[in-house]
């Protein structure tokens, strides 16, 4: 017999419930008002009382309302489907709602419980198999979609039967196992499992540090992402880190594309439904939606949806990451999603930490950063998730908890600067703030030096270096003026420039400067170090400026040229011209 209880306190989306049974952590329930049931989770529990964050608007709620407790945590439909989906963070499929506004306590199913899938058996009975085991496959929009043994089984079990190669509904039965008791027991192709819970049937391994490439420059050359790790985009509004987030969803090297935008405006969501459908996959020539789901929540939802989002994210990731496929996981934006913690922890009337967020601010965020990563499965086979959030710090105070306490978490920090997006130097990442901590690893170091060059980690330094000392003489040329520094500042200034508008700029809307594969960025960045290296001779400042002009110009050509064709040999040949004539020995 499930828990029931009665509202007894209603604070916004806080809702006070006295329980006539025992109640979990983490449980859900649903509150009837008006004949409708909005769902909840238990986020405390104090004697009788459990305190349950209501994922819906609370408006009617009253005094002595039913309430029954489900007996389970928030949790998620996993099984083919979910691919090219719109879910709530609930995962109710936005798809299957109607009218223009979501009406308050409608549920939908976030699967196709009717379509029928071609299964392929990939086990035989007799075979022995454990949780996250692989039974079979479908393809999923051309991606091979693992049916694997139900997480929440323990222990061994050995197949008695498997079906036959055709077509199956997610809810018939595809395999008969049998347990350590000798019971049988049925599997489906869908599951469930609790989004608060890190699904981990893998086996514990040293991990590899594998470069993954996102096509853009200013990350893959000057501060790297690995393949499983982690990172975060902070930035004032209007900085590019919508257009930048699609750039690496387009690009990166990643099997599934998992967004999830926890709070945005709602515009921007409207524009991820809109844009995504019409991006093109680079890599299978089809619709990037086609291996794309999208978790939204709006920021005029009620804040607790915004938390849900973030988990039911993360778990969807978890599951594609145990069928061996890499994952990128884009969250936009997790400011959001630490306000409503910050909201709920204020009602609760807890300690506050710094700015009011809740003073466990910084091991939340580590927990759920650590959720990503590159794993070996139980079959040997290896699968990641890769994560990237995005932080909107109020004034682009980059000093705020929410940034201070994910830069504990992420490895890599990608600073927009607004003084960068003003001046339409795109993507606007700060080249000085940002930073990558895979760069320290000597694991990175070992693998980057077999698959581009051995030396690639001390050029990047060099070419941080060089835009340092850049940053530095244009505040002295500021201050002085043109006439007031030596002809050498202008010099290093401009050096500097050649790295900025050649390796950190670059066009996302052209069909071949959005994308620079990792052989050509060497290339280029080796042929801008030599110019750095380089000595030269001018008469006066106005000298410097005009001719580094003209040879960022045909580096710029040489950019929106196809590498090493005709035409970028040509504008590479007319560069080699000017430089010859400046250079001294």
């Amino acid at each position: 017999m499930s828990t029931k209880g009665k509202v007894k306190g209603i604070i916004a989306n806080l809702v006070i419930v006295e329980a006539d049974g025992p109640v979990s952590q983490n449980e859900i329930c649903y509150i009837t008002t008006d004949n409708t049931k909005l769902m909840a989770e238990v986020i405390k529990i104090n004697g009788k009382n459990a305190f349950v964050q209501v994922f819906e608007s609370t408006r009617g709620v009253k005094i002595n309302d039913e309430t029954e407790f489900a007996g389970h945590m928030l949790e998620v439909t996993l099984g083919p489907g979910i691919l090219s989906k719109n879910y709530d963070g609930l995962q109710n499929d936005l798809d299957k709602m109607k009218g223009v506004f979501l009406k308050r306590g409608e549920y939908t199913h976030p699967l196709d419980i009717d379509k029928k899938w071609e299964f392929k058996p990939l086990a035989k009975p007799g075979d022995k198999v454990e949780a996250a085991s692989w039974l079979g496959e479908v393809d999923e929009n051309g991606m091979p979609h693992k049916i694997m043994v139900p997480f929440v089984f323990k222990g061994a079990y050995t197949v008695k039967s498997i079906a036959e190669e055709g077509l199956y509904t997610i809810e018939e039965t595809i395999a008969v196992l049998i347990d350590n008791n000798g019971n049988d027991v049925a599997v489906k192709m869908s599951q469930k499992w609790p989004v608060k819970v890190a699904i981990t049937a893998y086996k514990e391994k040293p991990r590899p540090f594998k470069l993954l490439e996102t096509g853009v420059r200013t990350i893959d050359t000057l501060n790297p992402i690995v393949e499983g790790g982690t990172g975060f985009i902070p930035g004032p509004f209007g900085c590019g880190k919508t257009v930048l987030q699609h750039a690496i969803s387009k690009q990166a090297e990643a099997d599934i594309v998992i967004v999830a935008a926890c709070g945005e405006r709602a515009n921007e969501v409207v524009e991820i439904f809109t844009e995504f459908p019409e991006l093109e996959d680079v890599r299978t020539g089809k619709k990037l939606i086609e291996r794309t789901t999208i978790i939204a929540n709006t920021s005029n939802m009620p804040v607790a949806a915004r938390e849900a989002s973030v988990y039911t994210a993360m778990t969807l990731g978890e599951y594609y990451r145990s069928m061996g496929l890499r994952v990128l996981m884009l969250a936009d934006s997790t400011s959001r999603w630490a306000q409503a913690l910050r909201e709920m922890s204020n009602r609760l009337e807890e300690l506050p930490g710094p700015d009011a967020f809740p003073m466990d601010l910084p091991a939340i965020i580590s927990n759920f950063y650590a959720r990503a990563g590159y794993v070996y499965l139980t079959n040997g086979e290896t699968g990641s998730i890769t994560f990237i959030g995005t932080v909107s710090p109020a004034g682009g105070n980059l000093k705020e908890p929410v940034t201070e306490s994910t830069k504990k978490a992420a490895r890599c920090f990608y600073a927009l600067a607004q003084s960068r997006a003003d001046s339409k130097r795109y993507p606007a990442v700060d080249p000085i703030d940002s930073y990558s901590k895979y760069l320290e690893y000597p694991e990175f170091a070992e693998y980057v030096g077999k698959i581009i060059s051995e030396e690639w980690i001390d050029l990047v330094n060099e070419a941080k270096t060089i835009l340092l000392r850049g940053k530095e003489t244009y505040e002295q040329i500021n201050i002085l003026g043109d006439d007031g520094v030596p002809i050498d500042y202008h010099i290093t200034y401009w050096k500097s420039e050649i790295i900025d508008f050649i390796i950190l700029q670059q066009d996302a809307f052209d069909k071949i400067d959005q994308s620079t594969p990792i052989e050509r960025q060497q290339y280029m960045l080796q042929s801008v170090l030599d110019i750095a290296r380089s000595n030269f001779g001018f008469d006066s400042f106005n000298d410097v400026n005009s001719y580094f002009k003209k040879v960022i110009n045909l580096y710029k050509q040489m950019n929106y040229s196809e590498f090493r064709s005709e035409k970028f040999n040509k504008f590479e040949n007319e560069l080699t011209e000017l430089l010859a004539e400046r250079r001294v020995a």
